[in-house]
């Protein structure tokens, strides 16, 4: 079944009718008149990210934790001890860029990290009691941030756009240089 999008009090689905098409595709025109990159969805969404990067980090001012570190606690979080290049596929991060994260956060006693006893190799990485407070602490600040974010859309839109994003990371997750481990 297609997902409805609600455009300006507009249903659009695959029944849509070509009156409320053309409305759409007016809009659309419309915006790329403003703008000639609002045609470009990689435009768009890095534009968005760095948008909501900015609101995370007002709403979280004070925790002094980037959106990156959180995302590497929540997946700990959620799956427990993790293989350092297991973590970097749990979050679609690049295994050097998880590199550099690691360290800072187990200096502030945020995660552990440890030499696997089976392959002397592989660090395991774990989320400390003091991360997990953390974690809690922030959960709402976060919620704020995330909310902010698409807040400008009604609210049955704004679960319309989640379940579209969610389709596009899905449809491409092993594409580019990392791909996204999911469950």
């Amino acid at each position: 079944m297609a997902c409805p999008l609600i455009w300006h009090d507009v249903d659009v689905t695959s029944k849509t009718s070509p009156k409320t098409v053309r409305g759409v595709r007016a809009q659309l025109r419309a915006a790329r008149r403003r703008s000639p990159l609002f045609g470009r969805p990689g435009f768009l969404i890095r534009r968005l990210h760095q948008l909501h990067c900015a609101l995370f980090l007002e709403e979280t001012r004070g925790y002094e934790i980037t959106p990156v570190q959180y995302s590497l606690m929540t997946a700990l979080a959620a799956r427990g001890e993790l293989e350092q290049n297991s973590l970097a596929l749990e979050i679609g991060l690049e295994l050097s860029s998880v590199s550099e994260v690691v360290p800072r956060m187990a200096r502030r006693g945020l995660i552990t990290r440890r030499r696997s006893l089976e392959d002397r190799r592989v660090r395991l990485i774990r989320l400390t009691r003091k991360g997990a407070a953390l974690l809690r602490s922030m959960a709402v600040a976060v919620q704020r941030a995330h909310d902010r974010t698409i807040d400008h859309l009604r609210p049955p839109d704004r679960e319309w756009f989640l379940l579209q994003l969610i389709r596009l990371v899905e449809a491409n997750k092993e594409s580019g240089r990392v791909p996204l481990r999911l469950r």
